[in-house]
Order: C-alpha cells, then sequence, then structure tokens
C-alpha cells in the first residue's frame, strides 16, 4: 500500500486544488478541472513523470473511479425512480437510443476509434463525467480518450447551460417540459441544475430528478461493454468464450445498486446525503486528476477535431430528440 501513497498524495492534492476551483465555477465543475490540472501538471513538471507516483497514480486512475461511483449511488432514491420514470421514460430511453446509435454510425462515418465514439455517446446519453468514468472502469480505454471524451461532453455543458434557457423561454416551454428537457439533454449533472434553475418556473427540482433516474442507465449499458470487453479479450488469448459472472456483473456496479438500495430504505440519514454527494464527486476528481497526469497535450492533438464533431451532431440530435419526443408523448 506503500508504494501506492506518492501518486494517490500527488492524485488528491491535484483534487483538492480543482475543488476549489470548481467551487467559484461550478458549470464547469470539479471533474474537468481536475484532468485539465493533471494533465498540465504532468506536461509542465518533471518530476510528476517520476516512476515512484506510477503506482498511485494506477490506483486511483482505477480503484478509486470504481468507488466513487459506489459513492456516488447512495445519492438516488428508487421510490423516486418509479415515481417519476413512468412520464420521463419513453423520452429517456428515446434520447439514449440517440446518442448511442448517433455515436455509433457518426463515429464510424468521421472515422473515429471505437473507444472514443462510446465514451462520448455514453457521456451524451447517460451523465457525463460520471457515465464516462463507470465505462473506462470496464473498457480499460487509452487515457487520451476518456481525457478528449470529457473535454468534449465540457464544451457542450457550457454552451446548454447558456442556450437551453432562452431557447426554452422562445418556444414556450413550462417547468415541466423544460425539466424533461435538461433531464434528458443535458450532459453533466451539475449543468443540469444550472441550465433548470437559471430557466425557474419550478423546471429545477423536476429536472434533477429526471437526472437521477437517468443515472441509472449506467447499469444496464456497463454490464453489456463489460461482458462484451471480457468477450474480446478471452478471444484476443484463444480462450473458448466462457464469462464469468464477476466480470459482466463487476464489484462496483453492485455497490453502486446497494448504496442506492440502502438510500431507498432510509438507512442513509438524510443529513449525510450532500457530504456523500461531495465525497463521490471528491473522489472522481482524484481519479480524473490521475488520469490527466498520465496524458500529454500531444496526444490530444492527434485526435484532431473530429470528435468535437461528433460530441456536436449527437448533442444536437439528442436535444432535438426530446423535443421530438415529448410532442409525440403529450409532454412538451
Amino acid at each position: 500500500m506503500l508504494t501506492y501513497l506518492p501518486g494517490l498524495l500527488v492524485a488528491v492534492v491535484i483534487a483538492s486544488l480543482a475543488t476549489v476551483l470548481g467551487h467559484f465555477a461550478p458549470v464547469i465543475g470539479g471533474p474537468v478541472f481536475g484532468i485539465l490540472l493533471g494533465i498540465l501538471a504532468g506536461s509542465a513538471v518533471p518530476l510528476m513523470r517520476h516512476e515512484r507516483l506510477t503506482p498511485g497514480v494506477g490506483f486511483a486512475s482505477k480503484s478509486v473511479l470504481q468507488l466513487s461511483i459506489v459513492v456516488l449511488g447512495t445519492g438516488l432514491s428508487l421510490a423516486k425512480v418509479i415515481e417519476v420514470g413512468g412520464g420521463s421514460l419513453p423520452v429517456m430511453l428515446g434520447t439514449f437510443a440517440v446518442a448511442l446509435g448517433g455515436a455509433y454510425v457518426l463515429g464510424r462515418l468521421l472515422g473515429i476509434n471505437g473507444e472514443l465514439s462510446t465514451l462520448i455517446g455514453v457521456g451524451t446519453g447517460i451523465c457525463g463525467a460520471s457515465a464516462i468514468a463507470a465505462t473506462t472502469a470496464v473498457i480499460r480505454p487509452k487515457q487520451s480518450n476518456v481525457a478528449y471524451a470529457i473535454g468534449t461532453i465540457f464544451t457542450f455543458n457550457i454552451l446548454a447551460v447558456l442556450l437551453f434557457p432562452p431557447i426554452g423561454h422562445l418556444i414556450g416551454m413550462s417547468g415541466h417540459s423544460f425539466g424533461l428537457w435538461s433531464g434528458t439533454a443535458v450532459n453533466d449533472t451539475s449543468s443540469v441544475v444550472a441550465a433548470a434553475y437559471s430557466f425557474g418556473d419550478g423546471a429545477g427540482p423536476y429536472a434533477i430528478v429526471v437526472k437521477l433516474t437517468r443515472s441509472l442507465l449506467i447499469i444496464p449499458i456497463v454490464m453489456v461493454l463489460a461482458f462484451l470487453t471480457a468477450r474480446r479479450d478471452a478471444a484476443h488469448q484463444g480462450e473458448q468464450v466462457s464469462i464469468p459472472w464477476r466480470k459482466v456483473v463487476p464489484a462496483f456496479l453492485v455497490g453502486f445498486l446497494v448504496a442506492a438500495a440502502l438510500n431507498s430504505i432510509g438507512a442513509i440519514p438524510a443529513g449525510w446525503h450532500d457530504a456523500l454527494t461531495f465525497l463521490g464527486t471528491f473522489l472522481i476528481t482524484v481519479a480524473l486528476a490521475a488520469i490527466g497526469l498520465g496524458m500529454r497535450p500531444a496526444q490530444l492533438r492527434a485526435a484532431g477535431h473530429r470528435p468535437l464533431l461528433l460530441g456536436a451532431l449527437l448533442w444536437i440530435c439528442v436535444a432535438l430528440a426530446s423535443l421530438g419526443l415529448q410532442a409525440a408523448t403529450g409532454t412538451l
């Protein structure tokens, strides 16, 4: 464990600074600052590339990442999910399908590698950095792909916060319909909150519940990706494809469900929720800072402009699909 300490400590220090910056710029948020500061530190400070830091940085980018997903499960109420799910499920599933299907089709057309397309699609379709973190924990992508996906998602989070409220007022949306729109078409939770409360008319609380319900889509997508990754690994090793359950249902996903179930039955005191949410977000920031430490700007430049174009197209498609599905289901 002592071998992990130097690298883990560096990631925690960077994450602490990122959290402070995120407090003053909540639309950007600590996790985005975490990966940015990690990239800057890893590129500009030679000491940050010392081999003594490698074990701890690796531990933070994997194990701490998985732990963060478990902790974030304590913020979910399955009762609220059931209450809201009936009305929002068609829009939620429809936008999710558009995000993943669009990522696959458009990613191939744009010549973007499958890992990066998957990360951008999952981040757009579910819940931004948290979904990318959960996906990263099972498909083990290149760090450059993780950084690029988070940067892409961040770009369109900012645009959504600025553009969604005036568009919503322009087309005459109610607070309920705008809450559903922002909850299904804005990527990250902090940006959903910023957009919905900027709109007003009671959109905020409903958007938050829709967004938390949408977060549960992490479960099936992670299980599918875990199965596909395990099958691919087995095939590469020349083994008969027999996938153990522990690879299809990762331990951190079980922990996420247990945490959500405990919160739903009231086993987690309400007074703990803010602290646990902060802890979960901080752990994600630590993990992303560690991923950033292993990154180099040249790796991002090599990806070019196409991933950003994919993110833009998916963002537009999901936003329009959400409005169209609301109109079709009579919730607009």
